[in-house]
């Protein structure tokens, strides 16, 4: 019986019937300290997203406490809490945790608009050709649907959902219905922002979604703030005004547009000074870039000339030379005397050239975007020639240029707005985005696919006379851009593009004898520049004697070479 009684003692005793509720409570503590710590975890470590794309107020789901983000951002800019938000490609409900908790007196409107053809395409809207002469009647664009106006919708701020689409290889967006929202974000902009000529407000533009807004409309010197899919802008209404006014694309040039952007400009410095006669006229330019070598010191030389001879009287104009070390004491002195103001500059590789190549240097043009004392610049490339006044196209909008093939600008002659935040962007993306040639013209196509037209005979790239003498070959041309083989590389006496059978396509003794017009009218310690070397010479009669052999088409290799340079060679 005692061994019994022992062994009995030695199991565990079974919990009485008030010990049990007790273990549950425990064990109920003890997972709801575990569900604790796993609802506080850091919050540094893992931050909420910025948008939750919540339906509207459900009573089930966690209450949202604070504003949209985006309205933080421009509500210290606010001067009242009455505020009229348009909602541009916005949907109210799955869009809802953007307009929430919003303060009570601000309104949201949605903004109805047509969306633009689904078969229309880029191309469309840039084509490489237009009837410039309106020889067919004047050109049309495409139809790109904008909002009616509304002279009551006095919004202060428009939101905007940026569609992705189009994207290329390189991460280039050329999406028409991306061009449509940011223009319509544009133009209800303006609309609600200038009242009149002499009175303006200002209006907030917010866009939200995964791809970034068209830096060629909204720049980033007016840019706010921009955190996480939301980008803010303050942008400067004239010259939102000014690209509201240009057509959708560069399938028109825009009539009028200098007189027109002339008064844009008047109207706004107008209202910005409250006083006409403080208004001052916007700081405009004339640049070019020289680096590597001197080799177009000459042209140059005769560009600032051309320049010159051409501007209004006071126009007060600057002429602006970027050179790298490469142009050394003399050539300085001569640009200089020629009516250049150097500064100098370190050049800048071009990523997707090859080596050796003539572009290797040429993002170094990337630098005009510092001239930041400047409202515009016109850059022109060192071979062309400036036959007529072109500065009131001064007041084309960034990025003006005329065109080159497919729905591309040539940038040999464009018009820019300078911006030290712009190149800054261009220096970051230098290496992501890839140049289709290799050089600049590539790679400002790729930043910049929303451009405007600016008349060909503006940069006229290819020469149609051949054997004709007639001046009005080149009537109404602004500037001529001389491709291939310059003309102070050659003979005075003709174009030495005609000697070589894979050139002859550039040669033009019209635009060879205008260029040398401008040389006559140069001072001779300019002309001096402009000499030729006996390793010149030696290759100019080597081509010449190819051209006879080869019996070149046109016989230029017949004409006796007269040019006095030949008695005078320099280096």
């Amino acid at each position: 019986m005692a061994s019994s009684s022992k062994s009995s003692s030695l199991l565990p005793a079974r919990p009485s019937s008030m010990q049990i509720p007790l273990l549950i409570c425990l064990l109920l503590i003890f997972l709801l300290i575990q569900l604790l710590s796993l609802l506080t975890v850091n919050p540094q470590k893992y931050p909420l997203p910025k948008f939750n794309h919540r339906p509207l107020h459900h009573h089930h789901e966690q209450e949202i406490t604070e504003p949209p983000a985006w309205f933080d951002a421009i509500a210290k800019h606010l001067k009242t809490d009455r505020v009229k938000v348009g909602l541009v490609n916005i949907d109210q409900k799955l869009d809802a945790s953007l307009l929430q908790l919003l303060p009570p007196r601000v309104e949201t409107v949605p903004v109805n608009f047509d969306r633009v053809d689904d078969n229309l395409k880029w191309k469309d809207f840039f084509p490489e050709w237009i009837d410039e002469e309106q020889k067919r009647g004047p050109p049309k664009c495409p139809r790109m649907p904008m909002p009616e106006p509304e002279p009551r919708r006095d919004l202060s701020v428009v939101v905007a959902r940026v569609p992705c689409g189009g994207t290329s290889k390189e991460g280039v967006i050329r999406d028409v219905f991306r061009l449509q929202v940011n223009l319509v974000a544009a133009n209800l902009a303006v609309e609600s922002g200038w009242l009149k000529n002499d009175s303006h407000r200002t209006v907030f533009v917010v866009f939200i979604g995964r791809c970034s807004p068209m830096i060629e409309i909204f720049r980033c010197d007016d840019l706010v703030t921009h955190e996480g899919e939301y980008w803010v802008y303050k942008p400067q209404l004239w010259r939102l005004k000014q690209l509201t006014i240009m057509p959708p694309g560069s399938c028109q040039i825009a009539p009028n547009f200098a007189e027109t952007g002339k008064e844009v400009w008047r109207a706004y410095m107008k209202n910005h000074n409250n006083n006409a006669t403080t208004m001052r006229a916007p700081r405009v330019a004339y640049a070019t870039v020289l680096h590597s070598s001197e080799a177009y010191v000459c042209g140059a030389i005769a560009l600032a000339q051309s320049i010159l001879q051409t501007l209004p009287i006071k126009s007060h104009t600057d002429l602006i030379l970027l050179a790298d070390n490469s142009i050394g004491p003399k050539s300085t002195r001569g640009l200089e005397a020629a009516g250049w103001k150097i500064k100098r500059i370190k050049r800048i590789l071009s990523p997707f050239s090859r080596k050796n190549s003539y572009n290797r240097w040429n993002y170094s043009k990337l630098q005009l975007w510092k001239l930041t004392e400047y409202d515009r610049v016109i850059f022109i490339d060192s071979d062309l020639l400036v036959l007529r006044n072109i500065h009131d196209f001064s007041f084309y909008p960034q990025l003006s240029a005329a065109p080159n093939d497919f729905s591309l600008f040539n940038s040999g002659l464009m018009v820019i707005e300078p911006s030290e935040c712009m190149f800054n962007d261009m220096m970051e993306k230098r290496f992501s985005v890839k140049s289709y040639n290799g050089g600049d013209q590539g790679f400002l196509n790729e930043i910049f696919p929303w451009w405007h037209r600016l008349p060909s005979k503006l940069n006229y790239l290819k020469f149609h006379e051949r054997y004709a003498e007639n001046e009005t070959e080149l009537e109404g041309v602004y500037a001529i851009h001389y491709l291939g083989l310059k003309p102070w590389l050659c003979y005075r006496d003709y174009d030495c593009n005609w000697d070589l059978k894979d050139h002859q396509k550039f040669a033009s003794d019209l635009a060879h004898r205008k260029w040398w017009r401008v040389y006559e009218k140069m001072p001779k310690e300019l002309q001096s520049y402009c000499g030729l070397t006996k390793k010149m010479d030696q290759r100019l009669m080597t081509w010449r004697s190819r051209a006879r052999n080869a019996s070149l088409a046109g016989g230029h290799w017949r004409i006796k070479i007269k040019d006095p340079r030949k008695k005078h060679f320099v280096g």
